[in-house]
Parts: structure tokens; C-alpha cells; sequence
């Protein structure tokens, strides 16, 4: 008798994870992270931690030749790869990219998208060592893969979290998805009117645009943990939003977590861009992603230590027991519930 035949929709891309999870190949000894982190983690004979990661970009999935530049999108991709390591407290040395290209796409394009790969190389301290080069008859596909090394003693893990642990978040958040949502309206514009259409003007929007096209990994959170000899709990980047990563981390660590709505940083340009489209802007920052800022957790006297030397940082939070589950306190007052933590 057949297996129910269950699409990829119902179960969502955490569910497709799960049930991918079991296939492991080999046991190796030497893996300490496999699946489940932000990057796969291997010792070595000699202490260190090897990260490996990789991500991959579909054209018309993940970006839009109609308004991304493919020398931002090179340095995007980049950028998103060594955000893994970063998330990881490691340090990214080396990038292999993969291309399935289209021949509709011209020469010009594609040496496009590796000034920004280069750009991006050099502005991490990466070094681009190779990758294939294949044809594809639909849409080009764009795959990176990161190695990257960490210290035993300050790898950080999505699992370290404790009950009473301060949630913090770099920089701002939810950016990215009103730089999105510009890009997205002045497309429809131009599907509308054609050749009429006048060059849209984006110098109001710049810095939420400047979030979509090229983002930057936080390299200087890094930087500044390892100046001052601390090691978050636990650490994962924004990619989907804050609720699904404060959501990792409370599955990993077996946790709860309690968020405070006003203490989300959010830039007054994408406060302006939610008022324009009449949406929620909190929902941009709770659920847009793609702002490859670092979400971690610190002891209290962490805080208190790192908060003299590193300034771009918020605390939105703190961890709980797990059976209080996800749940933010709103500027009003009252509280929501996130109950599905899976």
C-alpha cells in the first residue's frame, strides 16, 4: 500500500527539514554540528572547528533580474553565505560558487555578478576558490558554499541558551522586507504601463532599498564579542524574521521565550515605508527577514559588560522555561501568544 502522499506545502519548509533530518550518510566522529545550525561543524585533529555551509538562489524565487542589479545581488549572496559563520562565532575564509545559467543571460551579466562577489570577498576577507559552471533552460540557479573556522573554546551553537537570558538583536530590523516591498510596487508599475513608465525615483527610499540589495553580515558583532572575550549562549542570523529565529532557539535550547513589541528596533525609513502601503510594520519586523542581523542571547552580566563597547545592539527579550512558550508583551500592554514552537 502506497504512502499518503503529503505535498511540500502542507508541511512547510520546517516540516520538509525534519523529514530530511534522518538521512546523515556516515556517522563521523568528527562532527559536532550537523544539520540544525546555521552552519555544519567538524573538529579537527587539532582542536579547531571547520564551518560549512551553503546556500542556494533561484532566480524568480529568490531574486529578480527586473530590479536587482546582479553586481548588488553578487555581493548579496556573499554576504548571506558568511552570515552563517558569522552566526556561528566563527570566522569565514574561503566561498566556492555555483552557477546554472540560462544562455539568455548576457556575458556582461554574469562578470556583473562576480565584481560583487569580489566586492563582497574583500570587504569579509574571503577568498573566491572555485565552484562549476553549468547550463540551466529556465531560470538561473546560484548556489554558495562557505568554509569558515572557529575557536572550541567560542563556537556558539543555537542550544546554549538559559532560562533568564537577555534576547538581543543587532542593528534594526524588518528593512530588508520594506526594501522589498518598494521594489515590488514599482515593478508592478512598470508591468502596467510599459515603455510609458518613467524611471522610478528611489532616493527616498534609499536605505531601505540599500537593505534588500545588499545587506551587510555583521562582521563587526564578531569582531567586537571576540575584543572583549564574550561568548554568546546562543547565536543564529535573521533570515525569516524574528519570530521564526527566536523560535530555533527556544526549540534547540528547550526553552520559552518572552519579547517586548517596543523594543524592536525598527529605522524610522521603514516606519515610513509601512505607513505608505498601509501595512503593520511590526509584522515587518517580526516576520520580513533577510536582514542578516545577529539574534543572540547573553547572560545578564554579559549585557551589562558587552553594552560599554557595542552599541548597536537592543535587547527585545529573555529566554523562559519552556512551558510558558512564545509569547510578546504589545506597546499597549497586552500579551501574544506564539504557541506553535515546532
Amino acid at each position: 500500500m502506497s504512502e499518503e502522499f503529503i505535498t511540500i506545502q502542507s508541511i512547510g519548509r520546517k516540516g520538509l527539514l525534519r523529514e530530511l533530518s534522518e538521512f546523515t550518510g556516515l556517522t563521523n566522529e568528527g562532527t559536532v554540528k550537523g544539520i540544525g545550525d546555521d552552519s555544519a561543524a567538524l573538529k579537527e585533529k587539532d582542536g579547531s572547528i571547520t564551518l560549512l555551509s551553503s546556500d542556494t538562489f533561484v532566480e524568480g524565487v529568490d531574486f529578480d533580474p527586473t530590479y536587482t542589479p546582479f553586481t548588488h545581488f553578487g555581493y548579496k549572496i556573499v554576504s548571506a553565505s558568511v552570515s552563517d559563520v558569522y552566526a556561528m562565532n566563527g570566522i569565514p575564509i574561503s566561498i566556492l560558487v555555483n552557477l546554472a545559467l540560462p544562455n539568455r543571460l548576457s556575458v556582461q551579466m554574469v562578470k556583473d555578478l562576480y565584481i560583487g562577489i569580489d566586492n563582497a570577498c574583500k570587504k569579509y576577507n574571503v577568498e573566491l576558490v572555485g565552484g562549476d559552471l553549468t547550463g540551466n533552460h529556465n531560470n538561473a540557479v546560484i548556489s554558495v558554499s562557505v568554509y569558515g573556522k572557529a575557536s572550541e573554546d567560542t563556537i556558539t551553537y543555537r542550544n546554549g541558551a538559559n532560562i533568564g537570558d537577555a534576547i538581543c538583536v543587532t542593528g534594526d530590523v524588518g528593512a530588508a522586507i520594506a526594501g522589498l516591498r518598494i521594489l515590488m510596487r514599482e515593478k508592478k508599475f512598470w508591468e502596467q504601463h510599459g515603455d510609458d513608465a518613467i524611471q522610478p525615483d528611489l532616493e527616498d527610499y534609499k536605505f531601505v532599498v540599500q537593505r534588500q540589495l545588499m545587506p551587510e553580515a555583521r562582521k563587526d558583532l564578531i569582531e567586537a564579542l571576540s575584543n572583549q572575550k564574550i561568548i554568546p549562549t546562543s547565536m543564529i542570523d535573521l533570515t525569516q524574521g524574528v519570530i521564526n529565529e527566536v523560535t530555533e532557539i527556544c526549540n534547540a535550547s528547550g526553552l520559552g521565550a518572552y519579547l517586548y513589541q517596543a523594543a524592536l528596533p525598527v529605522a524610522i525609513e521603514t516606519r515610513h515605508v509601512a505607513d505608505e502601503m498601509e501595512e503593520d510594520v511590526d509584522k515587518y519586523a517580526l516576520f520580513g527577514g533577510e536582514d542578516l542581523e545577529l539574534l543572540f542571547t547573553l547572560s545578564e552580566k554579559q549585557v551589562e559588560q558587552f553594552i560599554e563597547h557595542f552599541k548597536d545592539f537592543a535587547v527585545i527579550g529573555r529566554m523562559t522555561p519552556k512551558d510558558e512558550g512564545l509569547n510578546m508583551q504589545t506597546a499597549e500592554g497586552d500579551v501574544l501568544s506564539f504557541d506553535d514552537l515546532s
